[in-house]
């Protein structure tokens, strides 16, 4: 039996890592020829987001040697992503040893950066991944592959254009560039979805888990949760842990799900596979999933339904709410419910018209639902809205040649996963993901740029031969 490894320490580990590199030869050298456009620097790609998509995009470009990029994100540093905003659980949901945007790296891996700091008997110890350990994994990969990360600055426009750019008008002026790659997160291409029946009331009354939520504020209040899913669990519990007097959850299913579908089939043969299916077996996996839904996990359940405040409501959706007295009466269809606080836990919705930075390209992205009719029984309305993307995960054009920027930008957000698999957003391919796309701009950057290329051919000229290899007299 191997005795455990002491820590290595993190200078240790990323003197490893740079002879990894060294060994393959990695960051490739830089090979795409610089543009100019009115009299500006063009950007070859512009990342929006610099959570771990976004991270794990960049770092496989430049790896390919595609250093001309720009990644922004609108968070202060250390805040990207959901990791220690909006997500509320206490550990991450994935197994631990899943090698998530390393790239194929093993130095690289979370597991490799706790070890090296804590050793591997602590390892083998490690449950789940603390959520603030992950972030703090990712701020340190961010480091260590130097990913040119600009922090506080919000994209507020892409605007096509007819000279093979787009605009990416910025709170720090505008950045025109060859691609712009969305990594926005779950609701980068829509939002937070609430059911009409909460419009009409006040917000002080309610919330959605995409929201920043003061919930020191519930302490001694009566909380309600809509949804059954991981993010309604987690939230049910902190306002517990706060001190909430009683917790509502409301279901609107008869039981829980109980079964995480596509965990079951999770293979390198999904991950590579699943782009290539045909249309109707891409939608039949994914509507079989969506149909079943994914359970909570059962540490976010059991954290919530060991406080004796907590009550679960099956086939209880939410018939109607009204403000009164100071509260909120929800009605149920079995019965009705005096509460301080509602928190929506209902997921994101799927519309491209809903992001402000998309306004001139959504009208004119193609869904899926304008080209592909299901078979009967097999409606989703959700993924009907799913983008219908390239193979290079670029939108395309709901009506040809309106609009052929839509080429130039790249959608690595979940509703990617009806067209691609779940690639782009989740831990366990998110490298996968991240390899493919950088891969797919690699090549359209060659094929776009061959004449020069070529030149830098015709113009290569440095002898491998110096004339003195043959004896001048044995020359015939």
């Amino acid at each position: 039996m191997t005795s455990p490894a002491a820590p290595i320490g993190l200078p240790a580990l990323e003197a490893r890592l740079r002879q990894d590199l060294d060994y393959l030869e990695l960051p490739a050298k830089a090979w795409v020829p610089r543009r100019q456009a009115e009299g500006v620097p063009v950007v070859d790609v512009v990342i929006i987001g610099a959570g771990m998509s976004g991270l794990a995009i960049a770092a496989s470009l430049r790896l390919l040697g595609i250093d001309n990029i720009r990644v922004l994100d609108r968070a202060p540093a250390g805040q990207e992503g959901p990791w220690v905003t909006f997500a509320r659980m206490e550990t991450l949901r994935s197994p631990k040893g899943l090698a998530g945007p390393a790239l194929g790296l093993p130095s690289l891996t979370f597991r490799a950066w706790f070890e090296a700091q804590h050793g591997t008997a602590a390892w083998e110890a490690l449950g789940k991944i603390p959520r603030g350990q992950w972030m703090d994994y990712l701020g340190w990969y961010r480091r260590v592959m130097a990913v040119p990360v600009e922090n506080g600055i919000a994209v507020s426009l892409l605007r096509p254009r007819t000279d093979e750019l787009v605009g990416v008008e910025t709170s720090a002026g505008e950045i025109l560039a060859r691609r712009a790659v969305l990594a926005s997160g779950r609701d980068g291409m829509g939002g937070p979805f609430v059911p009409e029946i909460a419009r009409g009331i006040d917000r002080r009354f309610w919330a959605h888990t995409r929201d920043e939520i003061d919930f020191a504020a519930l302490r001694g209040r009566r909380v309600g949760v809509v949804g059954a899913g991981a993010s309604a669990m987690d939230n049910a519990a902190t306002a517990l842990e706060a001190g909430a007097v009683s917790l509502e959850l409301f279901v609107r299913r008869a039981a829980l799900p109980r079964v995480n579908k596509f965990t079951g089939i999770g293979s390198p043969g999904v991950v590579h596979g699943f782009a290539a299916l045909p249309d109707d077996w891409k939608w039949r996996f994914l509507h079989h999933v969506l149909g079943a839904q994914t359970p909570p996990p059962r540490d976010s359940t059991l954290r919530v339904s060991r406080h004796p405040g907590a009550r679960l409501h099956l086939s209880s959706p939410i018939l109607g709410l009204a403000e009164r007295d100071r509260a909120l009466r929800v009605e149920t269809p079995k019965g009705a419910f005096e509460l301080d606080f509602l928190i929506f836990g209902t997921g994101f919705g799927v519309d491209a018209t809903l992001r402000p930075e998309l306004r001139l390209v959504a009208p004119q992205i193609r869904r899926w639902g304008d080209r592909f009719t299901p078979r009967p029984g097999q409606e989703q309305a959700e993924l009907a809205a799913s983008p219908d993307l390239a193979s290079d995960l670029s939108f395309q054009e709901r009506v040809p040649g309106a609009c052929p920027a839509l080429a130039r930008i790249h959608c690595f957000t979940y509703p990617a996963t009806l067209s691609h698999g779940k690639l782009t957003g989740d831990i366990p391919a998110v490298s996968a993901g991240a390899r493919r796309l950088a891969l797919a701009i690699t090549r359209d950057f060659f094929v776009a740029d061959r004449e020069a290329h070529f030149a830098t051919l015709e113009a290569f000229a440095t002898p491998e031969l110096q004339g003195d290899e043959w004896p001048a007299e044995r020359i015939v």
